[in-house]
């Protein structure tokens, strides 16, 4: 372990070793990190321990500076374990560099079938004995960190003092195609509000749809199209995505000596915008969060797009409606056009016809559950279906929920210390 100082906290890195397979203890074992943080103020005393499970699948947890955001509230009363989920961050990363160290794309995918949320409750479980020598501690799940909170509720609840939830409680048995579904028009909803807000944004749009349709630009071999293009409306569902959207598009084209052609800049930003090099384990998985039992997920956001048919860009082009954007749906030309998942293009393919994936969530333990859970679900949520959290949080004795459009799905980050002190009030029922 080593130990070092930002202002007002103290921070150390631990790693531990957790089986790759928890049904085999005894057969290959993987490293886990967590980066532990407690005030300076504090950092000799003994404090209840706080774990918070980031969003995802596949980013690691948040790096703090200092005590920014919902941290410095939490370290007022919790020592806390920011711990990178397996295959994230510095905890045995999985990518297009490490992967074929497993072998060929079965092999990998494989190896990846054990990085859902079941295998990272069994992770926690093992980290908090060795942390707490065995006393129950907090859970903040963000979004997928959520999902990973209910399937913690319902596999291993006596490791669970409370639990706080926020964006992220998952419909408990709703195929991946329901959740997309769902989640299209919600999508296109957040669409017309953006429109609405930058009017001028929509013929930029369809102008640099255009664009690339029939130039097919490159970006340090990221390949520029207008389905790339639309998943920028990913950024939709944060608190400033509609307008971080609006200043990329403003900066689309330049005049040059052979003509208007789109700029440098707006080809680097989208490129960095649509990329997964960071994340790969999103494009990889994020269907597979939601795969329960015999039936495969067979490229979801893909085969359910086509009952939209609104959002095909070549279809809005010959006429004159809008291009509509996307976001948080993975389809099979992310590993065509992007060079981080153009390698994986096989694996995400016996990935996505997996048939045997367990059941993450348990209906009767869940409504007999005696941990106290709160939860913050964001109205009309761009990424998490508000309906299928309500009634989740339905399901689960004693939840309490915080229905809010105060924030959208990052209201964690963006209501920080305000958002983790309502949730506290509310699991501790001081509301």
């Amino acid at each position: 372990m080593s130990s070092y100082r930002q202002p007002g906290v103290v921070l150390t890195d631990r790693r531990f070793t957790v089986p790759l397979d928890h049904s085999d203890p005894g057969g290959e074992q993987i490293e886990v990190y967590g980066r532990e943080a407690v005030a300076a103020s504090r950092a000799g005393e003994e404090l209840p321990w706080l774990v918070y499970l980031e969003g995802g699948p596949g980013f690691g947890a948040r790096r703090f500076v200092g005590t920014e955001a919902w941290l410095g509230r939490a370290l007022r009363e919790f020592r806390v374990l920011l711990l990178d989920q397996r295959g994230t961050g510095l905890s045995t990363p999985a990518n297009r560099q490490t992967l074929p160290l497993r072998g060929g794309p079965r092999e990998q995918a494989d190896y990846l079938a054990h990085f859902r949320s079941d295998s990272i409750v069994r992770d926690c479980e093992l980290i908090r004995l060795q942390l707490t020598g065995g006393a129950p501690w907090t859970v903040l799940g963000q979004s997928f960190g959520g999902f990973c909170a209910v399937r913690y509720l319902s596999a291993a609840p006596e490791g669970l003092k409370e639990v706080l939830i926020t964006g992220g409680l998952p419909s408990l048995d709703a195929h991946a195609d329901d959740v997309y579904r769902a989640a299209y028009p919600r999508i296109e909803r957040k669409v017309a509000a953006h429109y609405a807000r930058y009017p001028q944004d929509v013929e930029r749009a369809r102008a640099i749809a255009a664009y690339l349709a029939e130039h097919r630009p490159e970006s340090a071999g990221h390949r520029l199209t207008p389905e790339g293009f639309q998943s920028l409306g990913i950024l939709l569902g944060t608190g400033s995505g509609s307008h971080q959207l609006h200043y990329l598009l403003e900066n689309a084209f330049v005049r040059t000596p052979h003509g208007v052609e789109l700029s440098d800049t707006f080809q680097e930003a989208m490129r960095t915008a649509a990329s997964f090099a960071g994340h790969p384990l999103y494009a990889l998985l994020h269907e597979a969060i939601y795969g329960q039992g015999e039936r495969a997920t067979d490229w979801a956001a893909e085969r359910v797009r086509g009952e939209f048919p609104q959002f095909d860009a070549a279809t809005a082009l010959k006429g004159d409606g809008p291009v509509l954007f996307t976001g948080e749906t993975i389809h099979p030309w992310h590993f065509d056009v992007d060079p981080a998942l153009r390698p994986l293009r096989e694996t995400a393919e016996l990935l996505s016809q997996r048939s045997d994936w367990p059941v993450l969530y348990d209906p009767e333990r869940l409504a007999a559950n005696a941990v106290p859970v709160a939860a913050a679900v964001y109205h009309d949520d761009m990424y998490v279906d508000t309906a299928d959290s309500l009634r989740t949080a339905a399901a689960i004795r004693g939840l309490r929920t915080w229905v809010t459009n105060e924030y959208e799905h990052d209201g964690v980050r963006a209501g920080g210390p305000r958002v983790l002190d309502r949730l506290l009030s509310l699991v501790r029922d001081e509301a």
